[in-house]
C-alpha cells in the first residue's frame, strides 16, 4: 500500500467569523501528483499554510510525513519543498548566492547548488545579482530552492506563473522525474488546462469546502459529462446517409464534418454507427476537460445550497 506522506482530518481553519477551511479530510501519498484547484479565496493557499506549519488549524489535525507541522520542533521542515505564487529575493545577492543562502539553511551540501541552477537553466546568469532577473528567472531560482535536498513532499501555489511555454514544460518534466522517484507533488494553480494529463488526482475546494476528489477519469465518471464525437467524411466520398444524421442529435460543421455530444453509455455505439455510415476521414474524441469537471462540481455545489 501507498504510504500517506500528508493527512488532513476534519480540518477548520478560522480568521474571526470566517471559515477559510471547513472540515477538510484528505490524504495524499508518495508518488503522487495532486492537482489543488479552486477560484481566489476558496482555500487554497489556506491549505498550503497548515501542511507547512505557517499556520495552525482551528479544529482538526494535520499529519506531515509523520509530524504535527506547526508544533515548535518540525524535523520534517527539511525534507519539505516550498514554491509560492510570488517569489521574494534579496535583489542586492547573485542567484548563486541566494541557493547557497538558503542551501545552508536546510543544511544541503553547497555542491548541489550549480546542479540545482543547471537543472532550471539559470547556469549562465548564477552570478548576475538577482535584480536584474526577469520574473520568470526568478520563478525558477524559486523552483531551484524548493528542489534543495531532494525534497519527499513539495508543495507549488502557482508554480508556473512568469514562465514562458518551453519553460511550463521543463517544469512539467521535473515534477514528473520527482513523482516517479517517490515524491509526493501538490500543484496549486488557476491554469486548469495544464493540468490535464499532469496530475494523478485533483481536489476541488471551494469556500473553504472540499467539494470533489478523485483523479480526472474518476471525476468525469461522477460527473456523468458527455462526451464531444467529432466525425470528417474522407473527401470526394458520397454525403452522410440522411437517415442516419437524423436518428442522433449530431450537429453539422460543415459539408464534411459532423458533431454530437454523447452519452457516456452512447459513446461506443455512436463511434461504431459512424464508422459504418461511410468513408470516415477522421475520428475525434473529446472527452470533458477539467475546466467543465470544475465548473460542473461548482454548480452542482450552489444548487444543494
Amino acid at each position: 500500500m501507498t504510504t500517506e506522506t500528508v493527512r488532513l482530518s476534519e480540518v477548520t481553519k478560522s480568521y474571526g467569523k470566517q471559515n477559510a477551511v471547513k472540515d477538510v479530510s484528505c490524504a495524499l501519498r508518495e508518488g503522487e501528483t495532486v492537482a489543488l484547484v479552486g477560484h481566489n479565496g476558496a482555500g487554497k493557499t489556506t491549505l498550503i499554510k497548515l501542511m507547512l506549519g505557517l499556520v495552525r488549524p482551528s479544529a482538526g489535525k494535520v499529519s506531515v510525513l509523520g509530524e504535527d507541522p506547526a508544533a515548535g520542533e518540525f524535523a520534517a521542515r527539511r525534507r519539505l519543498g516550498f514554491l509560492p505564487e510570488n517569489v521574494s529575493f534579496n535583489m542586492a545577492l547573485t542567484g548563486r548566492e541566494t541557493l547557497r543562502f538558503y542551501a545552508r539553511l536546510k543544511r544541503v551540501p553547497l555542491a548541489a547548488v550549480s546542479l540545482l541552477l543547471d537543472r532550471v537553466g539559470l547556469t549562465e546568469a548564477a552570478d548576475r545579482r538577482v535584480g536584474t532577473y526577469s520574473k520568470g528567472m526568478r520563478q525558477r531560482l524559486g523552483l531551484s530552492q524548493a528542489l534543495l535536498g531532494e525534497p519527499r513532499v513539495l508543495l507549488f501555489d502557482e508554480p508556473t506563473t512568469g514562465l514562458d511555454p518551453a519553460l511550463r514544460s521543463s517544469f512539467y518534466r521535473i515534477v514528473r522525474e520527482l513523482r516517479d522517484k517517490g515524491a509526493t507533488v501538490l500543484l496549486s494553480s488557476h491554469a486548469l488546462n495544464e493540468l490535464e494529463g499532469k496530475a494523478d488526482r485533483v481536489i476541488i475546494v471551494d469556500r473553504g469546502i472540499r467539494i470533489a476528489d478523485g483523479s480526472i477519469d474518476e471525476l468525469r465518471n461522477i460527473a456523468r459529462l458527455p462526451t464531444r464525437i467529432r466525425v470528417r467524411l474522407a473527401d470526394g466520398a458520397a454525403d452522410w446517409p440522411e437517415g442516419w444524421v437524423n436518428a442522433h442529435p449530431w450537429r453539422r460543421i460543415n459539408g464534411q464534418t459532423l458533431e454530437i455530444d454523447a452519452r457516456p453509455e452512447d459513446k461506443v455505439m455512436l463511434l461504431r454507427s459512424a464508422a459504418d455510415a461511410g468513408t470516415v476521414a477522421d475520428m475525434d474524441v473529446l472527452p470533458p476537460t477539467l475546466d467543465e469537471l470544475y465548473a460542473h462540481f461548482l454548480a452542482q455545489k450552489e444548487a444543494a445550497r
